[in-house]
């Protein structure tokens, strides 16, 4: 049912951004809910202004607040006060929170298709991406490991070259290996993986953050960064020579060091961002410091892309429990990420 709980909080502040696309991801999911409470927050929170992209029978399916439906981004900014912007695509049939469907999928294919492509031609000033169920995509042509890689692709961005950083208030990681088998990460791992990912960081954190020299730390993949091989040669072999090779390259990195005793509250004073071997290595300590405001976003790419670090919560969809929080968190990233590009390009 509608929650019936969500008021209007009044106008939000104006900015002199394009608005943002954010695509409302599966509309069985908890995107639109998250989307909606997060425009009804606001003024509250400082929201740049957006527009959902997706069916707008899905936000409706969880939410009796105003919906305005839009036929350009342009109309977006003028109606942001009083309604939540709907950039109506393909319908999704059917829709019951929780369940996901094929047709459900579809449209979430399409809005992410259509963000990209307004975030491209500058019609909207990036993109924030709510969550997909990627078993649902897959069966309607979705070939991607991600959205991230996605979003890549149709930016003309090679995958090496599109780092996907989880970024919260008190830590930023970067997972070299993203989503493969962890067997799999000794064989995956090379010199100029590590330099390609380290560079983009850096100039990622400079356009994205304002971070004039970033500070990298580098996480080995063995305990205790290998013990100098006595627990596997992959640090010595692999980590610590393209550490070398980018001190030369200008960056200001360290490591390989001990992941265990990496993201302690001292240790985070020392680093911008920590480089990570493998997927959990980056993203336990990012959840557990901030599993209701971490960002993930895309550096590399031409465009600003933000989502937030969570999934579809199927389980919870449609029962108004939703947590904003990371949403909310992505809209501002994102707005303070396309200033930040206006100044250090």
């Amino acid at each position: 049912m509608p929650s019936s709980n969500i008021t209007d909080t009044g106008a939000p502040d104006r900015t002199d951004l394009a608005p943002f696309a954010v695509s409302l991801g599966d509309p069985a999911g908890i995107g639109p809910e998250i989307v909606a409470k997060s425009w009804v927050m606001r003024e509250a929170r400082g929201l740049p202004p957006f527009f959902a992209v997706g069916d707008a029978a899905s936000l409706r399916a969880v939410w009796l607040g105003p919906i305005a439906t839009i036929s350009s981004p342009e109309e977006a900014a003028d109606v942001f006060g009083r309604a939540l912007p709907c950039l109506q695509v393909a319908e999704a049939g059917e829709i019951v929170p929780g369940s996901p469907s094929i047709d459900g999928a579809r449209t979430a294919f399409q809005a992410l298709e259509v963000a990209v492509g307004l975030a491209r031609s500058g019609s909207a000033a990036g993109i924030v991406t709510a969550p997909v169920g990627k078993e649902q995509l897959y069966g309607v042509g979705f070939t991607h490991p991600g959205q991230t890689e996605f979003v890549a692709e149709r930016c003309g961005v090679a995958p090496h070259n599109a780092v996907m950083m989880l970024a919260g208030p008190s830590l930023k990681v970067v997972p070299i290996t993203i989503h493969i088998a962890l067997a799999d990460v000794p064989s995956v791992l090379t010199i100029d993986l590590i330099r390609a990912r380290a560079m983009t960081t850096a100039k990622g954190l400079q356009r994205n953050f304002g971070i004039a020299r970033p500070r990298l730390a580098v996480a080995g993949l063995n305990p205790h960064a290998g013990e100098n091989g006595a627990l596997g040669r992959e640090e010595i072999d692999v980590i610590r020579p393209a550490i070398e090779l980018l001190r030369a390259d200008g960056l200001d990195i360290v490591g390989p060091l001990a992941a265990d005793g990496m993201f302690h509250a001292r240790a985070r004073e020392t680093y911008d961002a920590a480089l990570c071997m493998y997927h959990d290595q980056a993203l336990i300590p990012i959840k557990t410091l901030n599993f209701d405001d971490g960002v993930n976003i895309t550096l590399g790419l031409p465009i600003v892309r933000t989502s937030p670090d969570h999934g579809t919560a199927f389980g919870i969809a449609g029962t108004d429990s939703a947590n904003p929080g990371a949403m909310i968190a992505a809209l501002r990233m994102a707005a303070e990420a396309a200033r930040a590009r206006i100044t250090y390009g």
